[in-house]
């Protein structure tokens, strides 16, 4: 069967029928930085002090967004409360009053760069920039040397990010990894080493899946993507069974997949992947639905399903633009008739503008459980509220009664030791909690079961970073 043909197969149904009877027309991919803001022509139509705070923010948390995002994605007359908006433009209240006000203050006088540099990185050093441990405790070793552009948190998937990957089509206000775009290589995870990647891979058995992360991977020219994937069909590295790449092109540039000039050669990697006997998961981020809505993301979505790809979506939970069960049961809905597979709904990390975006725990719990109640089983395969926090990926299952004690129940779904997984344990119910260490030991323990282990685990892991 021919990639043409395999297509047709899976076309996908729209409202709009000029989805599969008009072509997709290719589009110039055109990027705003910060130092483009005021050349944004949508922008205009807000008021000065409210461009003036997206200047200021942007100078700390990375900005970047495209046309197309801006004019097919962003309903302008609903802004500034307009979800994409929210997603893509950065908002006063993403910083801390004493820190946006210091800010301000110096760009109100036109400080020069010498004098506002150490403000801004101040500033970012208090906003977590590597959350879990990423920096101290997930960079391996080959050779007694760190590969520092990979992550090995658990057991069975590697994380990697190619040096060509770190940036994306448009940056989301929410990223915990947006000390990757700012420009601090103090700050960035990056390596340009396929032939290390794969030799450490070969020397570990134990991993059967390899995540591309980045940045964004898709931002990627094919052939360099073919350089790092390519090799994982060697007889010495069958044992990497699964290939995720981690995107949000299919919301900022479903292009990339219908009419950039290399889109076919990206489509038929992934095929020559699953023709060699690789699962391919193609790990999609969307945060709400409207971001499937366009012809293009649905034909993108369609050619990807095409290569025998499969799609799985995640998104964490985000006060101002998907806190709501009614948009996570149309999202997970839409997802299901597009032929995706729902797979996580995160907690908002504790990084960057944590305090803009996140949602009490029970209330995240409470969405998903009623966005669940409103959708059909194909739909329930999506696992939450997660946290990734250090120990590992920590669900919440619920909150209830024991012995006259309410308790949120927890689990790990993932863990940095594998014994962790699928145990669970009590916290005391916390209705202000909104990340893990606010969660205390109920039931008359002292401490979790885990913190223990994971603190001798921090100890080894510390101890070779700095030999």
């Amino acid at each position: 069967m021919t990639f043409e043909e395999a297509s047709a197969c899976l076309a996908v149904e729209h409202d709009d029928p000029q989805t599969l009877d008009a072509p997709i027309q290719a589009r110039r991919f055109k990027v705003f930085t910060d130092r483009q803001l005021d050349t944004i022509p949508q922008l205009q139509h807000l008021s000065e002090s409210q461009r003036f705070d997206i200047k200021v923010v942007s100078r700390v948390l990375p900005f970047r967004v495209n046309e197309y995002v801006l004019e097919e994605l962003i309903n302008w007359q609903q802004v500034p409360d307009d979800p994409i908006f929210r997603l893509v433009f950065p908002q006063r209240e993403m910083l801390a009053p004493e820190h946006f006000n210091e800010l301000a203050e110096l760009m109100r006088r036109e400080a020069p760069a010498s004098e506002m540099a150490p403000v801004i990185s101040r500033i970012r050093a208090q906003l977590n920039p590597h959350p879990a441990g990423q920096m101290e405790l997930n960079v391996p070793h080959l050779d007694g040397e760190p590969l520092p552009g990979m992550q090995h948190k658990y057991r069975e998937t590697v994380l990697f990010f190619p040096s060509q990957g770190q940036v994306c089509h448009s940056y989301c206000t929410f990223c915990f990894r947006w000390a990757q775009f700012v420009g601090d290589s103090e700050l960035r995870f990056a390596s340009s080493e396929a032939g290390q990647l794969h030799d450490y891979l070969a020397r570990h058995p134990e991993v059967t899946d390899l995540l591309m992360t980045g940045g964004d991977p898709m931002v990627m020219k094919a052939r360099h993507l073919r350089g790092y994937l390519e090799g994982l069909t060697r007889p010495e590295l069958a044992h990497v069974r699964n290939i995720r790449i981690g995107s949000k092109s299919l919301t900022f540039w479903p292009y990339r997949f219908v009419t950039d000039p290399d889109a076919d050669e990206v489509l038929a990697l992934l095929r020559e992947l699953v023709d060699a006997g690789k699962h391919v998961a193609f790990m999609a981020h969307f945060n709400h639905w409207r971001e499937m809505e366009t012809p293009v993301c649905r034909e993108a979505i369609r050619r990807i399903r095409a290569t025998g790809a499969q799609i799985r979506t995640q998104a964490p939970l985000l006060h101002h633009i998907n806190d709501s069960a009614d948009v996570w049961a149309r999202m997970w809905t839409t997802q299901v008739q597009l032929g995706m597979v729902p797979y996580y709904m995160f907690v908002e990390r504790d990084t960057g503008a944590q305090h803009y975006f996140e949602v009490p725990l029970v209330k995240a719990w409470e969405i998903y459980r009623q966005a669940m109640q409103r959708v059909s089983g194909l739909a329930r395969t999506a696992r939450g509220p997660s946290m990734s926090a250090d120990p590992g990926k920590v669900e919440i299952q619920g909150v209830t009664e024991i012995n006259g004690e309410k308790v949120f129940v927890l689990r790990f779904i993932q863990g940095r030791d594998p014994d962790w997984v699928q145990r669970p344990f009590f916290a005391k119910f916390d209705a202000n909690a909104t990340w893990l260490p606010d969660l205390k030991p109920a039931l008359g323990a002292r401490r979790f079961f885990f913190e223990q282990d994971f603190a001798q685990i921090k100890e080894e892991k510390l101890a070779l970073a700095e030999a």
